[in-house]
């Protein structure tokens, strides 16, 4: 899949509740996993598969985000389920920061600068 989100997805892991309808109009919810996010989307793991265009809401804390599916993947542990968030829905981790968040963009600065160092030293 190419990936399309222009904004830097952030790697988390953050257990939040999703609500949507199925396709006879059951409302349905479960937990999820929050595997990234971004400011204008989300993927999350689920055990159930939910059908691409489907409207849902991603409940934390006493916060929502809405917006709809725009892919469902079954990959080995469950379905990867990608969000777009609605216009005028944007994440902001002034209202809702997981737990566990990480910036793969600054992982490999980091890890760039310790190689560099490791480097200045065995060359002296």
């Amino acid at each position: 899949m190419n990936e399309r989100r222009v904004d830097t997805r952030l790697l988390c892991a953050e257990l939040v509740e999703v609500n949507w309808k199925d396709k006879s109009a059951r409302q349905r919810r479960r937990i999820a996993n929050l595997e990234d996010i971004s400011l204008t989307g989300a993927c999350l793991q689920m055990e159930l598969p939910i059908t691409r265009g489907t409207g849902v809401s991603i409940r934390y804390g006493d916060g929502e985000l809405v917006g709809s599916v725009r892919y469902c993947l079954y990959r080995d542990l469950g379905y990867f389920i990608g969000i777009e968030f609605a216009p005028g829905c944007k994440w902001s981790s002034k209202h809702f920061r997981p737990r566990h968040l990480l910036n793969p963009k600054q992982l490999v600065q980091q890890a760039s600068r310790r190689t560099k160092v490791k480097e200045i030293r065995e060359a002296s």
